[in-house]
């Protein structure tokens, strides 16, 4: 299966299938005629699919490497040095590639070292997790974290090109299966009643692995439309940020160490939601077909903090726009839209337990 990104000059194809793996030397090939390339990996995955990526391109290609430690910790500014010092070392220049083979947290810190080394080196995206072949590696949107905030460092730079290989999926551990779900649901909450009652009626991720190229096509489907709109998130873009603005700051407040991305964006879907409809919002009922499907999938909506807890990280949340919110909620499930607050819509709430 195949998806453009049409983006003018920036465009870009995005292919899903199963073992596309080992087709990757040959589509880098059709974008890519420069020397050298940079894998940047981390330690987890480096060692499964790392050898397999390189025998494939070293026929054509000057290629080197760089594995760093697994994790959110590692998407900071005290790991762009040592990038920068690597990308130098093998004489990358402009006219070479920097793929970003891994989950999120990678294909966020090489996608940011790759549009701010000699102000920007083509990039390619290979995610191995879930969540990364669902929504993080498509759109353009890299960064890295600071003490005060998730994501507060960043920019938009559009890959060359995404390849997606559902098969990679088989040698995660189920924790990180069930961390990508947290938005296989959020698409289906934001923009698609289909996509959630076919979740609903398989009940696990078992369930529904024969039809998973299929499901992640459709999540990138949606978010491609919605990158296609809004490239730089000014407008309909936003609505992928539901359950976020709480789900970052329940990461930060655990210093990245409990809740991993996905489950602080359940968490922050259904509680998003029931705040909502406490306040005439959101249809009743939606948060309650929320938190069952988050049950059913492995993943938490909770976390057992007072909200007061967490309203000075979301003040320094960067959707907050001199003090004004740009909440995304649901009308109902499918039916998200943006609704403009500010920091009181969370105040009156300071003291229920999220």
């Amino acid at each position: 299966m195949k998806l453009t990104v049409e983006l003018g000059c920036d465009s870009y194809p995005i292919y899903i299938e199963n073992d596309l793996l080992n087709q990757a030397g040959s589509l880098i090939g059709e974008i890519f005629s420069g020397r050298r390339i940079m894998i940047i990996s981390d330690d987890n995955v480096y060692p499964r699919y790392g050898e397999q990526l390189t025998r494939q391109l070293s026929a054509d290609f000057d290629c080197h490497h760089l594995v760093l430690p697994h994790g959110e910790p590692s998407k900071n500014f005290q790991s762009l040095p040592g990038i920068y010092a690597a990308l130098l070392e093998a004489k990358i220049t402009r006219s070479d590639l920097i793929i970003a083979l891994g989950g999120g947290v990678i294909g966020d810190l090489a996608g940011f070292a790759a549009a701010t080394f000699l102000r920007g080196v083509r990039f390619v995206q290979i995610p191995t997790s879930l969540l990364a072949q669902v929504d993080s590696s498509v759109g353009g949107k890299v960064a890295v974290d600071l003490p005060q905030g998730k994501n507060l460092a960043g920019a938009f730079y559009q890959p060359k090109l995404v390849l997606i290989d559902p098969l990679v999926l088989d040698t995660l551990d189920s924790h990180f299966i069930n961390d990508g779900m947290g938005e296989v649901i959020k698409y289906g909450c934001i923009k698609d009643a289909g996509l959630f009652g076919t979740l609903e009626s398989c009940h696990s991720f078992t369930d529904l692995k024969e039809d998973l190229p299929a499901i992640i096509h459709r999540c990138v489907d949606i978010k491609r439309k919605v990158v296609e709109e809004d490239q730089f998130d000014t407008g309909e873009r936003m609505l992928l940020n539901f359950g976020h603005t709480l789900g970052h700051t329940i990461e930060q407040y655990y210093h990245y160490e409990r809740e991993s991305h996905g489950e602080a964006v359940a968490i922050g879907m259904y509680q998003i939601s029931k705040l909502s409809e406490d306040a005439g919002l959101t249809a009743i009922g939606t948060s309650a077909r929320i938190r069952d499907i988050l049950q059913a999938y492995g993943l938490p909506y909770t976390c057992g903090l007072m909200l007061s807890k967490l309203t000075q990280a979301i003040g320094v949340d960067k959707k907050n726009l001199d003090n004004h919110l740009n909440l995304i909620l649901l009308h109902d499930i499918g039916a998200g839209y943006i609704h403009p607050a500010t920091l009181e819509f969370f105040n009156q709430y300071r003291h229920y337990q999220i």
